[in-house]
Parts: structure tokens; C-alpha cells; sequence
């Protein structure tokens, strides 16, 4: 059976262009997820099952690819700095005397966070299956397994979320994130400071605010892993 360090190898983690054909492939997954699986948005809403926002035009869009299909099964963007402001400051009470001084210019915001669970359940499925042990699984292992592939793939897309804040010279992000979520992270060592109360946004969520320099040693720890894992 695989192992974990093999989990990262299972998928293409890039930028996209909003020129980019594949855009489609992203917006229709956050449909999926957004709308058809969770519910926080209205499908009817979407005529053309692609789910996109006004901010959408001034993000940074990155996509997840699972090798063995060439599909795009999870995505996550940046929120650029404009006039259009940011989510995390529009709609949460946030507490001042919790934020860090930030440079105008200088700080974006991960948004948009999909992993549908259909496509997480059969990529799983397929490595179950590929090693012939699926009788010997039970619902437990299961569930771990495809828990796995899941926190791969939100491993993979923070990683290149925070290799493009490196380049982009920012120094924080936003970020508006469910407990589940704020727990994962913290759980790899990622340092997020939350800065107001939660409220019902998409489902419970809560803002928070991060260091990308307070967090360098996560990134560099799991950039020395992904180039050990593609040798």
C-alpha cells in the first residue's frame, strides 16, 4: 500500500490564467462543491453550473490535477489587493486590537477552498482498489484513506498558495476558515490568528490572519518533501 509521502505525487498543483480554458474546469467545481455538495450557495443562481464572484477578476487561481485522469478535483485562490476590498474584512466584525500592522499592497486573501467529495471518494477508491486490498478495508480505513487524499491536495494547493505570496512579495494572508479547517493547520505547525468572532458565512467560519514569514518553516519543510518525493 502507498504511503503518505506518495499522496503529494498523485497530483499537479499549478497556477491558471484566467485566460486559461481551465478556469472553466475550476468555476464548475465550485459548483459542485459550493452549490450541489454544501449547499452555500443557490444552484439556480448558476444557469451554466460554474459558480463565480465579482472577485474572481482580481484573484490569483490555482488548480489541483490528479495524475490518473487529468481532471482538476480541487482549487483555492488568492484574493488580490483592489478596490473591491476583501471578504474577510467586508463581512466579519473584525477586532482591531487582534490585527498585525500590514502594508498596503501586501496581503491577499485564500478564498474559494473546494475539494469536491465525489472526486476525493473515487481517487481514493482507485488507489484502494489499484492494490488489491479493498476487501480488506473496513468503512473506518476507508474513510482514512480518502481523508488522506483530501488533506494532500489542501497540502498541495497552500503550498503553492504560499509559493506565490513569496513571489508576490506579500507578507500576510486573510483567510475566513471553518474550525475543521483552523484545526488541519494548526495540526501541520501553520500559525493562524484568529481576529474577530465566527459567524454563519458559508457555514460557521471565522477570519484569521497569518505571517507568511511566521510560517516558513512549513513551507520550506514541505518544499524540501516535494523534492524528495520527485526524484
Amino acid at each position: 500500500m502507498k504511503s503518505w509521502e506518495d499522496d503529494f505525487t498523485d497530483f499537479d498543483y499549478r497556477k491558471v490564467a484566467k485566460s486559461d480554458q481551465a478556469i472553466r474546469e475550476i468555476y464548475r467545481l465550485r459548483f459542485k462543491v459550493y452549490c450541489l455538495e454544501c449547499g452555500y450557495e443557490n444552484a439556480c443562481d448558476y444557469i451554466n453550473k460554474m459558480e463565480s464572484d465579482e472577485f474572481d477578476s482580481v484573484s490569483t487561481h490555482f488548480s489541483a490535477t490528479a495524475r490518473s485522469s487529468g481532471n482538476i478535483v480541487g482549487t483555492a485562490r488568492i484574493i488580490l489587493p483592489s478596490k473591491l476590498g476583501f471578504p474577510a474584512l467586508k463581512h466579519f466584525q473584525i477586532d482591531k486590537n487582534l490585527m498585525p500592522a500590514i502594508s498596503s499592497g501586501r496581503v491577499g486573501e485564500i478564498s474559494r477552498l473546494a475539494i469536491s467529495k465525489e472526486y476525493r471518494q473515487r481517487v481514493a477508491d482507485e488507489a484502494i482498489h489499484g492494490d488489491n486490498v479493498i476487501s480488506l478495508l473496513d468503512a473506518r480505513e476507508k474513510r482514512s484513506w480518502r481523508r488522506r487524499y483530501e488533506n494532500a491536495l489542501v497540502n498541495g494547493l497552500y503550498h503553492s498558495i504560499y509559493a506565490e505570496g513569496l513571489e508576490s512579495e506579500f507578507t500576510h494572508f486573510y483567510a475566513v476558515m471553518a474550525d475543521g479547517l483552523a484545526t488541519l493547520l494548526k495540526r501541520w505547525g501553520l500559525v493562524w490568528k484568529p481576529v474577530g468572532p465566527s459567524i454563519d458565512y458559508h457555514g460557521m467560519r471565522r477570519p484569521y490572519v497569518a505571517s507568511i514569514e511566521e510560517n516558513m518553516h512549513w513551507f520550506e519543510a514541505e518544499t524540501k518533501k516535494i523534492s524528495m518525493c520527485s526524484r
